[in-house]
């Protein structure tokens, strides 16, 4: 598994458990819809700045939304 699909799986996974749609993750950490969306597929190619905002609204810390499963 590559870095993309740790990060699409991490992000998709915690966004689950906290019962947030990606509309209302995009609304709070002020990433486009689109951008969610996007990584969440698999496409695309986050900045570091956008990851930390996900991760800082996701409540995780970063190094566990890349790290292997």
């Amino acid at each position: 598994m590559d870095l993309h699909q740790e990060l699409q799986n991490a992000l998709r996974r915690r966004r689950e458990s906290l019962a947030i749609t990606q509309a209302h993750l995009a609304d709070l950490s002020g990433v486009s819809l689109r951008t969610v969306a996007e990584i969440e597929r698999g496409n695309g190619n986050p900045s570091l700045m956008t990851i930390c905002k996900l991760a800082d609204v996701l409540g995780v810390d970063l190094r566990l939304m890349i790290k292997k499963p």
